[in-house]
């Protein structure tokens, strides 16, 4: 399997998200915001790379549409969920950490995926 150069900036949210949490202890926001919010969105991101890769690896076009319909519905729920569960469990600023940093993260993904998009090979199935 080649290696695909590219491949490191596609996971740069994920990077940044993980980067940040010295940045948020050491400025007292709140642990249990970030550490929820981040790791709903690194399990939200890690989800859709595994259905993602399913998809393309079917010939059924009602497959990989099926797959990728349901992968970004069903990360969109498990986020948003995630965010509104902190933010009634937590306190009220644990929930805003955990939207400003998928707010974040999401921003950053959507950029570097747009960005990298023509950069991008299809392979041929043989």
């Amino acid at each position: 399997m080649p290696l695909d150069p590219i491949a490191a900036a596609r996971w740069i949210d994920v990077v940044l998200v993980i980067a940040a949490a010295p940045f948020v202890l050491l400025t007292g926001l709140p642990m249990l915001g970030y550490v929820v919010g981040a790791s709903g969105w690194v399990i939200s991101r890690l989800i859709g790379y595994a259905v993602e890769r399913r998809a393309r690896a079917s010939d059924n076009i009602r497959t990989q549409t099926g797959l990728t319909l349901f992968s970004s519905l069903g990360r969109a729920w498990l986020v948003g969920l995630t965010i509104l569960v902190v933010g009634l469990t937590g306190k009220r600023e644990d929930g805003l950490t955990a939207a400003l940093l998928v707010l974040v993260a999401f921003t950053i993904y959507l950029v570097t995926t747009i960005a990298l998009r023509p950069l991008e090979r299809n392979p041929s199935k043989s």
